[in-house]
């Protein structure tokens, strides 16, 4: 049965950045399924539309960050593989967390069962300037 799940970027403050579904095949899906879901989703939006500006959940190689996203320096596709990589590597490294509701998700594999109003949000961490 298939599944639509909210994914929501957020501040630590609570203010919503970016609001998106995802259409998933089950009900119960891991942590690694909903993050590479929703990375190759962004780089397939990104990569059919004529953008400078790629808005997602990691930053790619070759970019400034901007405010609304990442500029990229030269125009190109991005890799979503790649990209996939990054976000792992980001998740594992703690520089974004993934809450399902009010709970932390602790593990890529932790399997996320979702209901009708499951919500995920992904919360970036930004270095501290001069830190």
């Amino acid at each position: 049965m298939a599944a639509v799940l909210k994914l929501v970027d957020q501040t630590t403050r609570g203010e919503i950045l970016q609001e998106v579904t995802l259409t998933l095949a089950s009900t119960r899906v891991s942590a690694r399924e909903i993050i590479e879901r929703r990375v190759r989703m962004e780089v397939q939006t990104f990569n059919e539309q004529d953008q400078q500006v790629f808005q997602g959940l990691v930053q790619p190689t070759d970019t400034e960050r901007e405010l609304n996203g990442y500029r990229l320096r030269k125009p190109r596709k991005i890799d979503a593989d790649e990209q996939i990589r990054r976000a792992i590597e980001a998740f594992e490294s703690n520089r974004f967390f993934m809450l399902v509701g009010d709970r932390q998700v602790e593990s890529l594999d932790e399997l996320i069962g979702i209901a009708r109003d499951t919500r995920v949000s992904f919360l970036k961490l930004v270095p501290l300037v001069g830190g």
